[in-house]
C-alpha cells in the first residue's frame, strides 16, 4: 500500500517522469525481444566515411551480420552509422537506439529497427540486456563511458561477463598502459579486471573473439 501514497507526495512533473521512464522501458524491450543475439559498436560521431574507423565499423558490422549476429549502436552518425551500414547492406538487423539530444541527433539511415529514448540510464539498460558484446572504436567521452559502465558491471558482477574489445591499439594503447600501470600496479583494479578488456587490430580479430566467447553465439 506504500506505492500510491508516494505518488501523492510527488509533483505532477515527477509523476510524469516516471510513466515516461517506464514506457521506455516497456517500448526498448518490446522491440529489442525477439532480435538474434546482439553485439553493440560505440565509436565516435564526428567522423566521416573518408575514416579509416569509419572504414573498420562498416567491416565489422558487414561481418557481424554475416556471422548471424544483430548490430545495436546509438543509432547516430560516425562510426554508429558506418556499422549500422555495413549491417544493412549485409542483409542483417541493424538497431539504432537514438537519445534524444537537444542539438538533435539525426537517426542514420541504415537502420531496420529504430527505438527513441529520452534518458540515456534506460537506453544503457538496453545496450547491456542484449548484448553478447561490446565492440569499442575510436571515441570521446560517450563511447569512454560506455566502455567504463560495462566493465564495471562486469567487475561488481551485476551482470554476466561478455567480450569488451577495443579496436585499433594506436588509439587505445595509451589507456590501456595507464589501467595496467599505475591503476593496476597500485592495486586499483585486478588483472582479472584488466583482462575484460581486449584488443583486437581488425575486424576478424573482433568476430573471433566473439566467438571463442563462452557467452556467445547466435
Amino acid at each position: 500500500m506504500k506505492f500510491p501514497f508516494v505518488l501523492d507526495r510527488l509533483a505532477a512533473q515527477d509523476i510524469r517522469m516516471i510513466f515516461r521512464v517506464v514506457a521506455e522501458f516497456v517500448d526498448g524491450l518490446e522491440t529489442l525481444t525477439t532480435i538474434p543475439p546482439a553485439v553493440s559498436v560505440f565509436g565516435s560521431t564526428h567522423i566521416g566515411s573518408d575514416d579509416p574507423a569509419y572504414t573498420m565499423a562498416e567491416e565489422i558490422g558487414r561481418l557481424l551480420a554475416q556471422h548471424g549476429y544483430a548490430v545495436l549502436t546509438g543509432g547516430g552518425p560516425g562510426a554508429m552509422e558506418a556499422a549500422n551500414k555495413g549491417a544493412y547492406e549485409a542483409g542483417g538487423v541493424s538497431i539504432g537506439l537514438n537519445i534524444e539530444l537537444p542539438q538533435q541527433q539525426e537517426p542514420n539511415r541504415y537502420l531496420t529497427r529504430l527505438v527513441n529514448f529520452q534518458h540515456f540510464f534506460v537506453r544503457k539498460v538496453m545496450f547491456v540486456k542484449h548484448s553478447i558484446a561490446f565492440v569499442i572504436l575510436p571515441g570521446g567521452y560517450g563511447t569512454l563511458d560506455e566502455m567504463f559502465e560495462s566493465i564495471t558491471l562486469i567487475q561488481t558482477g551485476k551482470i554476466k561477463p561478455f567480450p569488451v574489445i577495443l579496436v585499433g591499439n594506436d588509439y587505445w594503447r595509451g589507456l590501456h598502459e595507464w589501467l595496467r600501470d599505475p591503476v593496476m600496479n597500485e592495486g586499483k583494479i585486478t588483472p582479472n579486471d584488466l583482462a575484460t578488456l581486449k584488443i583486437a587490430h581488425n575486424p576478424e580479430e573482433v568476430i573471433q573473439l566473439i566467438k571463442d566467447s563462452s557467452t556467445s553465439g547466435p
